[in-house]
């Protein structure tokens, strides 16, 4: 683990705020290698109001199920809470239609619950799980409904045939279920390089808008040697486009993923390097991606219309 907090970068002073009834998360992945109370602390330095935590096998440090008993999730809503920040929403991607998938995403889904996350993001399952999937979905569709929460289906970015490729995938699971239990969190960083052929990654994040109820707001540049992940708006993705369209979704809440230690190679497989980003970094990072989304959000407050 790496140790210390750097002095944090600043957000540029006056941009404008959105609107109140929008909660702007930042995901944990770029903290990958760092202790929680550290990452939540930078996060509060730069003027985070809310924090994603981010379980993810093969994306961040080696966890193990232990990690989501629940008096596990007695302590990490404790430091939370203590740290200042809120939590609304929690990323843990599985293939839903895996063997033992059921029990373990159970657990997870227990775990957002308990650190107070309403949303809890997943991926669907690859084509070959489908039917797996589907019986999976029947035992948790109802047990996020009695836990409060809602599971939102997002897009991978992996290149494997997913039930969930792209938004017209994701519409159709929605309508399936017709549950507002089962949403969308629409991520078009992973269109990138999951579909690299598909084009406008913006426009079909746009097209998931209305049966979203989260929305993970994510940039990249492509390189010879794959994607690599950037400061919002400094990428090809089109995020200027996706925030402007929120405007319609005033109170659909979204978050801030760099999952800077990271990239995708060439054929769209994680490649994590070997010690963490600096905090520095890290830091600077998340504030010039704050300030862009809170600033672009910020300037259609008011002009936009409830869905």
């Amino acid at each position: 683990m790496t140790n210390g907090l750097s002095a944090a970068a600043q957000p540029h002073a006056g941009v404008a705020e959105p609107a109140p009834d929008r909660i702007v998360s930042v995901s944990m992945a770029p903290y990958d290698g760092y202790h929680l109370a550290q990452a939540l602390a930078s996060l509060a330095s730069i003027g985070a109001t809310h924090v994603e935590p981010a379980f993810i096998v093969g994306y961040t440090d080696p966890f193990t199920e232990d990690a989501f008993l629940p008096e596990r999730a007695a302590q990490f809503r404790r430091q939370v809470e203590a740290s200042g920040l809120g939590c609304l929403a929690m990323s843990s991607h599985m293939d839903l239609g895996a063997p033992g998938a059921l029990e373990i995403f159970t657990r997870r889904m227990e775990f957002a619950a308990g650190i107070g996350a309403r949303v809890i993001a997943t991926n669907a399952a690859i084509r070959p799980n489908a039917a797996a999937f589907f019986s999976s979905m029947e035992t948790l569709v109802p047990l996020a409904e009695r836990l409060g929460i809602v599971i939102a289906l997002e897009n991978p970015g992996d290149g494997r045939d997913n039930v969930f490729n792209t938004a017209a995938d994701g519409l159709e699971l929605v309508a399936r279920f017709g549950s507002p239990h089962v949403r969308l969190n629409y991520d078009a960083a992973n269109t990138a390089s999951h579909r690299p052929s598909f084009g406008d990654f913006a426009a079909d994040a746009i097209l998931a808008l209305p049966a979203s109820a989260h929305a993970h707001i994510k940039d990249l540049c492509a390189t010879d040697k794959g994607w690599f992940f950037t400061p919002i708006g400094d990428g090809v993705i089109g995020c200027d486009r996706i925030l402007d369209a929120l405007v319609q979704y005033r109170g659909l809440p979204v978050s801030i993923e760099m999952p800077l230690r990271f990239h995708r190679n060439a054929k769209a497989q994680p490649v994590r390097r070997e010690q963490p980003v600096p905090l520095a970094e890290i830091e600077a990072a998340l504030s010039r991606s704050l300030a862009f989304v809170r600033e672009r959000l910020g300037r259609n407050q008011g002009r936009g219309r409830l869905p």
